[in-house]
């Protein structure tokens, strides 16, 4: 697992794109749809993800794994996961919370390669 992304839900993206943006200072990498929008934190690849599709969920660390499919194969005995694997635009998709309930995301880049 890699940590590719922070992910913040937020509640209107346009202001919050104003916050990070013009307030803290980072710079816009992507977006995607008009839900989702990536920041560049400075000095770092890893990158800051505001996405008004998901608020209600809280934030946390978005890990980049070679298969969502598999990773979930061998965990869903173990781990509890609350989405199952789904696809996204890079690949696939899901959601499981640790023991404090904090949400760990994964992704793959599937449809990449």
């Amino acid at each position: 697992m890699k940590l590719a992304f922070l992910c913040h839900p937020v509640k209107d993206l346009m202001k919050s794109l104003d916050y990070y943006r013009d307030t803290l200072g980072f710079e816009e990498a992507w977006r995607e749809g008009d839900h989702t929008i990536a920041l560049k934190l400075p000095g770092t690849e890893v990158q800051l993800m505001i996405e008004n599709d998901e608020p209600e969920l809280t934030a946390g660390g978005i890990f980049i794994v070679e298969s969502v499919d598999v990773y979930f194969e061998e965990h869903q005995n173990k781990l509890q996961f609350i989405k199952t694997p789904c696809d996204i635009p890079p690949g696939r998709y899901a959601i499981y919370k640790d023991e404090s309930d904090n949400l760990i995301r994964i992704i793959d880049l599937s449809k990449e390669r």
